[in-house]
């Protein structure tokens, strides 16, 4: 291999590389800008079917990756934010959002590149303090370093024109299409992105041959590569499903039918269908509008595809569900069933999950105060035994949540907002914890008071009854509030911990003229303190988590 050769493959793999980081880049800067419009995009996405692949494309738009938003929707299946048919919709719309980084390809705008990445930078470093714009600096620095790689790309492509070696390779691969297939789903396979082996792909036909005129592969040449690229960008969700439920699988298998099945169908037409975009293109010299054609072609592909396969969703379900046979496997309740590590780097999704999991983890302390407060006024010794086993299992999650968590912290795309969201949501994992402790030392007390036999007088049971009835409101307000965001929620949660702490100095009081009437026993008066003490700290922990969900809202 000649000197010029290597150096033509490492300015080649410069380029690209350019080019990878500057769509990741400018994608970072994007999810960042989007914020709170990302989480409603998310909302939709998860809640309502009907616009899943309107989500799919708009998501995927953002995230310049069909996979990445693929590997998403796999998380939320296997968590069971989503079902099956939704999910194939959502990567169905996913397929037409990545046809959007061709797209932009397809604009001459090279010639402006370094202007996009002097603006942008400008934006980007000295505009720290105001995040909206620094945001955008990102994502217009990206944008020009993204050009950047194309021009680089493109430039060292143009001596493949005189390659007699090149030219037989790219004329076999127009005769031969299942060639083509085959290499445009190995490269993307090896590049991990569509996008940028399309934007490869973009500039290698945009070459002009031997004459000057013609694109040295043609559209022809050029659509089996396409379809190659779009199997190809399957590999990821495959691999993220690897280890996942079933449900994840079968989304894997629903991505890769769906892709495999348009090239199989398309291949068979290559000459009418490139007749048709030609047709919808701009005119002028192969050369100079191949690139848009390009962009088209694999836009028209994946929205054919997706048009024709939504009335069948039901259909490929079943198809699916045929090739991944089995059932969900039940998990242990200490193991985590909303976490997934593979969405870290979209941190507005990472959250969502983070934040489902705490709820999850708080059902399971609500259900301790509720076994807490059977022991001991019912002097339940069972209750006792699930009390004790539940904090357990509560502790366990809640240090698989905060391994998760501080993942999350790790990564770079996180604005400053998500990272005080994070910061908040940790507080919430010892929160709950500590809910989870106080009910223990309530189980305890309840344990000594059974094998003593001792009792209190009805007025106290009374009294602790209502705290408990209080306790448990407040909980079972603070999550609803954490899980909906809802401030409304918390506000009334923060009011009902000022009625806890007037409740508490009550209790004290009227246990006190319990004893100068010797309705109850001196020796049981540190027991029932304590006893409403732990409740009382219960609250306390309660209106944390209200808080946090406040300031996260940023409203105090």
């Amino acid at each position: 291999m000649s000197a010029d050769t290597v150096q033509m493959i490492m300015t080649l793999i410069g380029g690209l590389a350019l080019f990878i980081f500057g769509m990741n880049f400018m994608s970072d800067g994007l999810q960042k800008a989007a914020g709170d419009k990302m989480r409603a995009i998310l909302a939709m996405l998860t809640r309502n079917p009907v616009l899943g692949v309107l989500a799919g494309a708009l998501v995927t738009a953002v995230l310049q990756s069909s996979s990445a938003t693929t590997v998403m929707v796999i998380g939320f299946v296997s968590a069971k934010l989503m079902k099956l048919p939704q999910a194939i919709s959502i990567v169905l719309g996913a397929n037409i959002g990545t046809t959007i980084t061709a797209q932009l390809i397809a604009f001459n705008i090279g010639d402006y590149a370094w202007a996009f990445v002097a603006v942008g930078f400008v934006m980007y470093f000295f505009f720290k303090n105001k995040e909206f714009v620094s945001y955008l600096g990102q994502t217009t620095f990206g944008f020009g370093v993204l050009f950047v790689g194309i021009n680089i790309m493109g430039d060292t492509m143009k001596p493949l024109a005189s390659s007699p070696v090149f030219i037989d390779m790219m004329m076999q691969v127009q005769d031969i299409p299942v060639l083509g297939v085959a290499l445009g789903m190995c490269m993307t396979v090896i590049v991990q992105s569509s996008s940028a082996t399309i934007a490869v792909l973009q500039n290698l036909a945009a070459t002009a041959g031997p004459d000057g005129v013609t694109s040295i592969i043609g559209l022809q040449g050029a659509l089996p590569i396409l379809f190659g690229d779009n199997i190809g960008t399957t590999i990821t969700a495959v691999l993220a499903s690897i280890g996942g439920s079933v449900a994840a699988k079968r989304t894997a298998a629903a991505h890769v039918i769906f892709n495999l099945t348009g090239t199989l169908l398309f291949i068979w037409f290559i000459p009418y269908y490139a007749e048709f975009i030609q047709f919808i293109s701009p005119k002028g010299p192969e050369v100079e509008v191949i690139s848009r054609q390009i962009a088209n072609a694999h836009l028209c592909f994946n929205l054919f595809n997706t048009i024709w396969f939504i009335p069948i969703i039901p259909i490929l379900v079943k198809v699916v569900t045929k090739i991944v046979p089995g059932k969900e496997i039940d998990r242990l309740p200490s193991e985590p069933v909303y976490l997934d590590y593979n969405v870290l780097e979209q941190p507005f999704v990472a959250i969502h999950l983070a934040t489902k999991e705490l709820v999850r983890l708080g059902r399971m302390a609500y259900g301790m105060i509720v076994d807490a407060q059977k022991a001991f006024i019912g002097n339940d010794s069972t209750a006792v035994k699930q009390v004790m086993a539940a904090e357990e299992t509560v502790d366990e999650l809640q240090g698989k949540i905060l391994n998760y968590l501080s993942a999350m912290v790790a990564r770079e795309t996180n604005t400053g907002e998500q990272g005080n969201t994070i910061s908040g949501l940790m507080h919430v994992a010892a929160d709950i914890e500590h809910i989870g402790d106080h009910c223990k030392n309530i189980a305890e007390f309840a344990d000594a008071k059974i094998k003593k036999s001792y009792d209190f007088s009805e007025e106290a049971y009374e009294e602790i009854y209502s705290c408990f009835d209080l306790a448990k409101k407040m909980t079972d307000g603070s999550l609803e509030a954490l899980e909906n965001g809802d401030i409304e929620k918390a506000r009334g949660v923060r009011q009902m911990e000022t009625e806890m702490n007037i409740l508490e100095e009550e209790l004290r009081d009227n246990h006190m003229t319990r004893l100068t009437q010797k309705k109850c026993s001196p020796e049981f008066t540190v027991v029932y303190t304590d006893i409403i003490h732990d409740i009382e700290k219960i609250g306390d922990y309660c209106d944390n988590i209200a808080d946090a969900v406040i300031k996260n809202d940023g409203v105090e």
